[in-house]
Parts: structure tokens; C-alpha cells; sequence
């Protein structure tokens, strides 16, 4: 991880622990971009989702990316945590998000 986490990394890193109710990751897999990449969230080609437009954010060292476990993951895709530059509407209008865990298919870095 190239990135320290910041005071608000910390404090998303306790709401989201206290709705999981078990710590996020802190271990960096070797081969994963590192926290304070910038990175250009996309739309998905086949469908409307899942964000509305296409935006710029940053990896966030709130926690470490994990396995996505969804039956339509890619083997070995990893989820981020990305924090965005500007708030962001999910395809079906719910938002304005600030961050959110993105799946790397999304993601091109920058």
C-alpha cells in the first residue's frame, strides 16, 4: 500500500465495520493497484449500470481489496474501495455516493 489512510478513511472504516460487524481487510494483495491510485470508473457495455456516468476517483486505503464473491465475478476479481471526486449517482438514482467498493472490471487507471 503506497498510501496512508486518512481521518476520513478511518472514520468510513468504522461505519462500514459496524454494518458488517467484522473488520475490513488490511492485508494489500501483492498484484492489486495500490491505495492513492487514480482510477476512471466505467460503465458496464452490456447494461446501464452500475453508475450513471463515467468519473475519476482514487484507490482508498480505507481497506484493502477483496475477492468478489458474486457468482458473475471474474475468477480472482477484486473489489476497491474508490473514493470519488465528485459524488456519484448508481444507475438506478440512488446517491449522491462519496466512495464505494468498485469491482476492477470497472476501473481503468489513469
Amino acid at each position: 500500500m503506497t498510501s496512508e489512510s486518512s481521518p476520513v478513511d478511518d472514520r468510513d472504516r468504522a461505519a462500514v465495520e459496524q454494518i458488517r460487524g467484522a473488520p475490513l481487510p488490511q492485508d494489500w494483495p501483492p498484484d492489486a493497484l495500490p491505495a492513492g491510485t487514480r482510477v476512471r470508473v466505467i460503465k458496464d457495455p452490456d447494461w446501464a449500470g452500475p453508475w450513471k456516468l463515467t468519473f475519476t476517483g482514487e484507490i482508498s486505503a480505507m481497506a484493502a481489496p477483496e475477492l468478489v464473491a458474486n457468482p458473475r465475478a471474474r475468477p480472482g476479481e477484486l473489489a476497491y474501495w474508490v473514493t470519488f471526486d465528485d459524488p456519484q449517482f448508481a444507475y438506478d438514482g440512488a446517491g449522491p455516493y462519496r466512495k464505494a467498493q468498485i469491482w476492477d472490471r470497472y476501473l481503468e487507471r489513469l
